[in-house]
């Protein structure tokens, strides 16, 4: 397009091969200029998921002999980047970036530099990343018999995704143990989320009222066995995405239950249904105690007893970088005096029958065997008796 009076050129959708020289004449005047063109693509149309590296070509044209150029990437927080160069040929370069986040996500700058001929233009280009806000794997610690919400929250609406996708939460107890599904889901092109329930073993509920674009469960009774791995998993266009929170759950018992007798010892003992990192332990420790009260776990140990003989509140605590995790407590109750007696006068009592039945099995068989010599000696009068007769009558 020629606009007037100004004789400006347009060059409308411009293309690698517009570059060259165009020459202005206008009577004995003549003006020449030289454009030089560059062209920058980025791969996937630039809609990334989480850990992906983009691929940036950036292309020269010119009428000229093609300068050797410099290229300095500003992200989306104009942090400065700097790029792998795969190949480059002053025609065409290849450059990857860095695994992106979803915090990467909006407008990057490619800037370009020359000395001879000097430039220097900067080139604008999206960037969208989809993915979870949750940020590396994520860890929660829970109490048996507690109620824990497990959440994803995805960023499809914060960076206006508009194209769908489809996902799916699975769970695994151990890093090699077989994987369960527990729900689907897929988000339309306008956002809208729809999630359906696959597993009907497992004791799980979908909050009907929660933030918009979260992936949610909740488990209403934890239990040791609900431990493990729960992954949440993007699908688009045949790529994945996952984002894993850990869940590890401790339980407290006492052995024997019941109330602390005066004297009497018992154990307690504290678990967590996975394994802790090289710098967490177990600690157990009564309130209001002292040092003697505290005994901690050794390095990777998942279990620990202590034998105690006195009664209060006890805590076992799972302390992880000098970080209290998560704590259970467990109160010991001290036996009432008056059972204390009871118990004793038990076995004192105890002690007075079985004596007393020993006495009596034994005036019993003292009784039984003299009783038993008094008939034996009878038997044998009665014998000579009888004898004395038969001798009497044949005389």
């Amino acid at each position: 397009d020629i606009k007037m009076p100004y004789k400006q050129l347009q060059v409308r959708n411009l293309k690698l091969s517009d570059a060259g020289i165009y020459t202005c004449e206008y009577g004995a005047h003549k003006v020449r200029t030289s454009l030089h063109v560059f062209k920058l693509t980025i791969s996937l149309n630039g809609h990334f998921l989480q850990n992906e590296v983009p691929e940036l070509i950036l292309m020269q044209n010119s009428s000229s002999p093609l300068p050797d150029l410099s290229i300095t990437l500003f992200d989306s927080n104009n942090n400065r980047i700097t790029p792998e160069i795969r190949n480059k040929s002053r025609q065409k370069y290849i450059v990857n970036l860095k695994k992106l986040e979803t915090t990467d996500s909006g407008t990057w700058v490619c800037h370009v530099h020359s000395d001879s001929p000097l430039i220097d233009q900067n080139i604008s280009f999206a960037v969208k990343v989809l993915g979870f806000q949750n940020t590396g794997l994520e860890r929660k610690y829970a109490t048996v018999d507690s109620t824990v919400v497990l959440s994803w929250r995805l960023n499809s609406q914060k960076i206006k995704w508009k194209e769908g996708f489809t996902g799916q939460l699975n769970w695994k107890q151990q890093e090699s143990g077989n994987t369960r599904e527990l729900l689907d889901f897929n988000v339309t092109a306008q956002g809208q989320l729809h999630e359906t329930k696959k597993s009907s073993n497992f004791l799980f509920e979908i909050p009907e009222r929660k933030p918009e674009s979260t992936i949610e469960v909740k488990l209403p009774e934890v239990h040791l066995n609900h431990s493990g791995q729960y992954q949440c998993q993007l699908e688009y266009q045949g790529r994945h995405a996952q984002r894993k929170i850990e869940l590890l759950v401790m339980k407290v018992s006492a052995n024997p239950v019941g109330p602390l007798s005066r004297g009497a010892n018992m154990t307690l003992t504290c678990q967590v249904s996975g394994l802790l990192s090289p710098n967490a332990y177990l600690r157990w420790e009564r309130v209001n105690g002292t040092k003697m009260d505290i005994k901690d776990s050794k390095q990777h140990e998942v279990k620990l007893e202590v034998n105690i003989s006195a009664a209060g509140l006890w805590s076992c605590h799972l302390i992880e970088d000098s970080d209290r995790k998560i704590s259970l407590h467990y109160h010991v109750e001290e036996a009432a005096v008056w059972i204390n007696y009871v118990i004793i006068g038990a076995s004192v009592g105890g002690s007075f029958l079985a004596f007393a039945l020993g006495c009596l099995c034994i005036t019993s068989g003292i009784s039984w065997q003299r009783r038993r010599q008094r008939a034996k000696r009878m038997a044998q009068a009665r014998q000579h008796l009888l004898e004395n007769r038969t001798c009497q009558c044949q005389q």
